[in-house]
């Protein structure tokens, strides 16, 4: 395929005349790199020729982006950095901690807006506000200016009254909230269909009911993990059920499915974005227990289910379990995929053992047994 002009114009659906910066990048991009070396000088003669020469530092950004690509030097970071140096490219990730989604999962409206963006940059670039070539040269003050451009109009409304970002934010939050409700209500089903042939076990009332004392004093306690559990069960400053059963399996069940956020102040907020600082053991526990699958939690509650009282419940075990599941497809070829799901369970058996579901041996308990399926059931069902 030759990359002509008549190929980055088809492919940027505009005129020669027309074209930006981003159009002949993004153009360049979609074929081999190696090819689009090769037609670069060509394509910059025709395109000077068609009265559009745009700038020799974007055609040496452009020679030194696809050699990079070409050799395996330049990374995916590299090749986004030099688009956004266009000068019309959105920012993936902005200074205001915005993400857009990857292009292949926008929605509807995250495509319009992102189309709206672009439009909104090239208006900046042709009054001057913004200046590629700067951009290209790696101008800390240009890249300013560039990131701010883009903020304010993520956060400015528009004509019509919608917030740019905030819709964006809104449209990726509902995909997701259905794509977890179907996972969801696809291992409830596995979870009961698996255990409609196991035995139902025995409620050990008297464990049940010293359980759930400990567990009332534990929950007034400050700090972890009383501040984890209560994030996990939804528990503000209300009353706990006066139900021993309905209390011990809304935090079990939280576990399982955490319902709110540790209570913070918003100047901590900081410290999620904050690379080079370490969670809190707070943070970490939660942050491990939003990370879990559905289909892990399912394999590991399933097999104790099926071995019952007496079984290791330890995080290599439950790690060993999920990986060996006959009942649930779950792919852990990686020797790194059971370290992970490892040390994601050595979050949970700790606070398993505040609820007597395993001993201090982190061997699973009769409550442990009889409780497990029900709690999973119930974070999985409608609460």
């Amino acid at each position: 395929m030759n990359v002509d002009l008549e190929f980055v114009s088809e492919h940027a659906g505009r005129s020669a005349a027309e074209l930006t910066r981003r159009d002949v990048a993004r153009a360049l991009l979609a074929v081999p790199s190696g090819q689009a070396l090769v037609c670069l000088p060509d394509l910059r003669r025709e395109m000077s020729t068609a009265g559009n020469p745009l700038s020799a530092p974007f055609w040496d950004s452009a020679k030194a982006a696809l050699t990079g690509i070409e050799s395996g030097a330049a990374t995916v970071g590299d090749v986004q950095r030099w688009l956004e140096a266009t000068g019309t490219e959105p920012i993936l990730i902005t200074r205001g901690r915005f993400v857009w989604p990857d292009e292949g999962e926008r929605g509807p409206v995250a495509s319009e807006l992102y189309d709206l963006l672009v439009t909104h940059l090239e208006e900046h670039v042709t009054r001057g506000d913004i200046d590629p070539d700067r951009l290209a040269a790696g101008d800390h003050e240009a890249r300013e200016v560039y990131e701010e451009v883009q903020d304010r109009w993520l956060r400015t409304a528009l004509p019509d009254g919608r917030l740019p970002g905030a819709l964006v934010d809104e449209e990726l939050n509902e995909g997701l909230f259905a794509a977890w409700d179907e996972e969801e209500a696809f291992a409830l089903s596995e979870l009961n269909r698996v255990l409609a042939d196991l035995p139902e076990p025995g409620l050990p009332l008297a464990d049940l009911e010293a359980a759930a004392a400990r567990l009332r004093v534990l929950l007034g306690e400050p700090g972890y993990p009383a501040s984890v559990l209560r994030a996990c069960a939804g528990f503000d400053d209300g009353p706990l059920p006066e139900s021993d059963i309905e209390l011990w399996l809304i935090v079990a069940a939280g576990i399982a499915s955490p319902l709110s956020d540790l209570e913070e102040d918003d100047e901590d907020d900081h410290r999620f974005w904050d690379l080079e600082s370490e969670l809190s053991a707070e943070d970490a526990a939660l942050a491990a227990l939003c990370t879990i699958h559905h289909a892990d939690w399912l394999a590991a509650v399933v097999e104790l289910a099926r071995r019952g009282p007496g079984v290791l419940a330890s995080p290599e075990r439950i790690a060993r379990f999920v990986a060996e599941s006959e009942d649930i497809d779950v792919d852990m070829d990686d020797p790194e995929d059971l370290e992970m799901t490892e040390s994601l369970f050595a979050a949970v058996t700790p606070l398993w053992e505040r609820l007597g579901i395993v001993d201090e041996h982190a061997v699973l308990t009769p409550l442990g047994w009889w409780g497990l399926p029900k709690a999973l059931e119930r974070a999985w069902s409608a609460r």
